[in-house]
């Protein structure tokens, strides 16, 4: 997890793809599931976010 962490703190790609990736699978999730009508609503807004910070993200140094 340290790994993970000084990754996200140096700015290495890795890290942040796979923060992007989690927050993009969060939102599809939220948005399929039935339950909750809270993360429904919000679930477009984090999908765009986990989007667009894969789209910044992947010009990062390795």
């Amino acid at each position: 997890m340290s790994a993970f962490l000084k990754g996200l703190l140096q700015r290495r790609r890795g890290a942040w793809e796979l923060l992007a990736t989690i927050l993009i699978s969060l939102g599809v999730f939220m948005l399929m599931q039935p339950f909750w009508m809270m993360a429904f609503t919000y679930s477009f807004i984090v999908t765009l976010v986990g989007t667009v910070m894969f789209i910044v993200v992947s010009h990062f140094r390795e």
